[in-house]
């Protein structure tokens, strides 16, 4: 079984809608060693999650963790941290049984 990816919404992050699963790529802090231009090296996390709320102050998603990775957490991201965000697919189910 395949799934689609959703296309991205016309308006960016801010037309994702609530229930949404998106992966937003955030921003972090500066740190590390100045890179060529020198300027400090940024670092970046992947989120996936449900979107709860979107504003002009960014966004809060409900956490998507693979079973076992423990429990579903809220999470807000400001806007001046979100890189990207794109909806993507229903995670897949996972099937017991020999395989086939």
């Amino acid at each position: 079984m395949t799934f689609a990816t959703p296309p991205a919404p016309a308006g960016g992050w801010r037309a994702l809608q609530p229930g949404t699963r998106v992966v937003v790529r955030r921003r972090l802090a500066p740190s590390g060693p100045l890179v060529s231009d020198g300027g400090t090296a940024h670092r970046w996390t992947d989120l996936i999650g449900f979107v709860v709320d979107v504003s002009d102050a960014g966004l809060r998603l409900r956490t998507d963790p693979a079973p076992g990775r423990g429990e579903p957490q809220e999470v807000d991201v400001a806007a001046a941290e979100i890189e990207t965000a794109k909806p993507v697919p229903p995670r897949p189910v996972r099937r017991s049984g020999p395989p086939r």
